[in-house]
């Protein structure tokens, strides 16, 4: 899923402005299409102003709330991921205010759409419009903290990441030790690769083609501290962990950027998923052999990119056999 999609939402005096102008607009072209008298004219000008306020005001109010995705309709990737970057009762809240502004223009256009039909006196009919304005500009003044909330919730939601609901691998292990290496060998990802840690920004994924079906890696940064300590990014991974893994690679690095025990620690940590594990040990080519041979051994551990691409398929034949069950 993408949220790229969602398009701005403006200050509500940027929508004001623009249902205003079209208004003026439409009343002056109808004014002057009409061979009658001038209060007729006006009167048929006004009621043309209030239909063409309402109509831009609402499309521009259902283009913002249909832009959003239904939240509670989100897998349980998103919806975490909602929950856990944007404050969910609020975003809601603000998309609810959107509705109502809408209905509330409704309400206010029969109103006084209704008023100028019946006024025969121009000083009132001139005073029903401005208080027709002034209304719909009270209305959106109400719901302002809407809009600002709502914009700062697309710039968020923006940045996630999209991951497609395939058999996914989640590429794991401390910063710096090789993931997003390891992601570019496997697949046609090309990463952010970076001499120091913490270079990961955000979800890097990338596919995989076996027996004309796509696999997707997703090299998850983060250590799986407790889910309150976690900033967004490490949530993020901490998500697609949970609910998009299929299976885990998890890569140890022994030229020590980080401790064995460490290290140790953190697989332990993934391994409350419950998921199957593959470890793969990264910079072999920069280690002694007697040293990598040792900790292969010991740790039962896979330094080969072809074995490693084995262990995958074998996996995903598995999960494949199980879904047509």
């Amino acid at each position: 899923m993408s949220f790229n999609s969602i398009p701005k939402v403006d200050k509500p005096s940027f929508y004001l402005d623009i249902a205003f102008r079209a208004a003026r607009k439409r009343a002056s072209i109808k004014k002057s299409s009409l061979k009658t008298n001038k209060f007729l004219k006006e009167k048929t000008a006004n009621i043309e102003k209030v239909d063409t306020v309402r109509k831009v005001l609402t499309t521009k109010l259902n283009s913002i709330t249909k832009s959003f995705p239904n939240i509670d309709g989100l897998n349980d990737f998103y919806f975490g991921l909602v929950n856990a970057t944007i404050d969910y009762k609020e975003l809601k809240k603000s998309l609810g205010a959107i509705n109502w502004a809408g209905k509330k223009i409704s309400e206010l256009t029969s109103l006084y759409r209704l008023k100028i039909k019946r006024c025969d006196d121009r000083a009132i009919m001139n005073k029903d419009i401005k208080n027709y304005y002034g209304r719909l500009s009270s209305v959106f003044k109400q719901i302002s903290k809407n809009f600002a909330f709502l914009e700062e919730s697309r710039r968020t939601m923006r940045d996630f990441p999209t991951i497609k609901e395939l058999f996914t691998v989640a590429i794991a292990g401390f910063p710096n030790v090789g993931k997003s290496t390891l992601l570019s060998k496997l697949t046609t990802s090309t990463p952010e690769i970076k001499p120091y840690a913490f270079t990961t920004k955000t979800l890097n994924t990338g596919y995989f083609s076996f027996r004309y079906q796509k696999i997707q890696f997703v090299d998850t940064p983060g250590t799986l501290n407790r889910i309150n300590k976690m900033n967004d990014i490490e949530k993020t991974a901490y998500l697609a962990m949970k609910h998009c893994a299929d299976i885990f690679i998890y890569v140890y690095d022994i030229t020590e950027p980080y401790p064995l025990a460490e290290q140790k620690k953190l697989l332990k940590k993934l391994k409350k998923f419950d998921k199957p594990i593959i470890l793969y040990l990264s910079k072999t080519d920069i280690l002694p052999s007697e040293k990598t041979s040792v900790f292969l051994k010991k740790n039962k551990c896979e330094p080969d990119l072809d074995v490693l691409k084995k262990k995958i398929t074998n996996e995903f034949m598995k999960y494949m056999k199980y879904m047509k069950k």
